[in-house]
């Protein structure tokens, strides 16, 4: 066991970041689809949508990786943990990576349902700041942790476990515009969100 775990988190350490980001994917999708389910008080029996859970699945695979070199390259930029070092990569983290994974996941995820990049720059544009809003609420204090207490090795499967629970609102978001209407007041276009996916 304890071999298999050197393996995991260290030279197969990419493949496990890769394929824990995919799977904690899914399963916040899994999450996010039964609460919408019981918020709309839908039966259980209609099941999941298969096809969306596959979406985001290769969302969070194709998210494995950039996490993975990014935090290497932080490593390497920002070496050490001192708390003026764990500031600075939280700031980083903010302001240039977080756009970045917001902007990713909202093309990939709307490109692999179907939408066109029209429609993906306008769900971008509709939910961008309630996303990001979320983010400073929720991964300063994570990375706080993340950076001045977790191994290197161990950080992308931490940042995946805090995902697993993040990606459920991102699910949500994503597949709902009636909750960034009632949290930010202002509805979709109706030009932009037109024969989009939702």
């Amino acid at each position: 066991m304890r071999r298999v775990w050197k393996l995991l988190f260290g030279r197969y350490l990419l493949v496990t970041n890769t394929v824990s980001s995919g799977v904690l994917m899914l399963v916040g999708d899994v999450a996010a689809q039964e609460i919408e389910s019981r918020l709309e008080s839908k039966s259980t029996s209609l099941g999941l949508d298969w096809q969306r859970m596959f979406n985001m699945t290769l969302v969070g695979l194709s998210q494995g990786p950039l996490h993975h070199y990014l935090y290497k390259w932080m490593d390497v930029l920002l070496p050490g943990a001192s708390v003026r070092t764990v500031f600075k990569k939280i700031a980083i983290d903010q302001f240039a990576i977080s756009p970045i994974f917001i902007v990713t996941y909202l093309y990939s995820a709307g490109l692999l349902e179907g939408a066109s990049v029209t429609e993906c720059t306008a769900e971008l544009r509709h939910k961008y700041w309630t996303i990001y809003t979320a983010d400073w609420l929720v991964w300063p204090p994570t990375q706080f942790i993340n950076f001045y207490l977790i191994s290197p090795k161990y950080r992308v499967l931490y940042i995946n476990a805090i995902t697993m629970l993040y990606n459920v609102f991102l699910c949500y978001i994503k597949h709902n515009d009636d909750l960034v209407t009632q949290l930010t007041g202002k509805a979709r276009k109706k030009e932009d969100s037109s024969d989009s996916v939702s």
